[in-house]
């Protein structure tokens, strides 16, 4: 049986997908930019979708009717853009956020339990010197979740075999939802002593994460960000924990990804990661097969499993 052509966007995706894909796709990598790719008549093209999508994408490949997105997120891809040339966009939905929601606790219990500035104290000797190390206990910590989707409840699910009291926040209603609601953003901030931003983004919520939010949560309060960096205002929040009016944040996504260096560099208080928050190895296995179940449904002439049903 001839192989389907599967375009490949970004090629550091390639050694995820070669063997759940080898047997009935070859794959094509697209060069970077667009403009000095060649010609394709690739179908269906694999991307991150947490990566801006090139729409001169047409230009190269002029029968493009699938965008498989690896992962769970797709505010890379304009989504009224692609329902006007009639392209369907399958993401990795409800995948990866039982993973995700572990690394947010991990970075709750990593603030407050000062588990990465107890590994400096040994390193350097300060331990040595006579001092006594005393963290905070994580029971009856308060919780704020920014976004109630499937990773927010995992995450506070988590938060209550923990013995934390959890709230949240998003535009829309949870009918059911054991966890309060508070009236705002930044009213669930002012409640909270730690904040998870755990939303999708979306066009209407850059910056969600403002001065006036971290002010809310004060020297004493820390923020989290598992989802997405255009959340968070990241000039703000570099001012905040400079000049102590935060007291701690964790990081694993950034405005420009990867991320400078430079930009974070002497902030205080400040935990860093690479974007790895739902990159675990069942995670991208998982992510893998779907990506490939949902080709397959799309080259038989069948609905994809995991259709992008919102707009972006």
């Amino acid at each position: 049986m001839e192989k389907k052509l599967v375009a490949l966007a970004h090629p550091y995706l390639a050694p995820f997908l070669r063997d759940m894909l080898g047997a009935r796709y070859q794959i094509v990598e697209l060069a970077s930019p667009i403009s000095e790719a060649g010609s394709c008549s690739a179908r269906a093209v694999i991307v991150d979708g947490s990566r801006p999508f090139d729409t001169n994408v047409l230009q190269v490949l002029p029968n493009l009717a699938l965008i498989a997105c690896f992962n769970a997120g797709y505010d890379g891809i304009d989504v009224d853009w692609t329902r006007q040339h009639g392209i369907i966009v399958t993401h990795a939905q409800n995948v990866n956020h039982e993973d995700v929601a572990d690394f947010a606790i991990a970075q709750i219990l990593n603030i407050y339990r000062s588990i990465s500035t107890g590994d400096r104290w040994v390193r350097s000797g300060a331990w040595r010197s006579g001092r006594k190390m005393i963290t905070r206990s994580v029971a009856g910590l308060r919780l704020g979740i920014v976004g109630l989707g499937s990773i927010g409840r995992a995450i506070a699910h988590r938060a209550d075999v923990l013995r934390m009291v959890t709230s949240w926040w998003g535009p829309h209603d949870k009918p059911g939802t054991p966890w309060p609601k508070a009236a705002s953003i930044l009213g669930l901030a002012q409640a909270s002593d730690v904040l998870v931003v755990a939303a999708p983004a979306r066009n209407d919520n850059r910056g969600l994460i403002s001065a006036s939010v971290l002010q809310a949560l004060g020297p004493q309060g820390a923020i989290i960000n598992v989802a997405r960096g255009s959340l968070v205002d990241e000039g703000a929040l570099i001012d905040a924990l400079t000049h102590g009016a935060l007291g701690a944040a964790a990081l694993d996504v950034y405005q420009d990804e990867p991320a400078s260096p430079g930009h974070w560099a002497d902030v205080p208080n400040l935990f860093l990661s690479p974007h790895i928050a739902g990159v675990t190895d069942v995670a991208v296995s998982r992510m893998a097969a779907l990506v490939r179940a949902n080709l397959d449904a799309f080259f038989d002439g069948e609905p994809v499993l995991t259709p992008v049903k919102a707009a972006a």
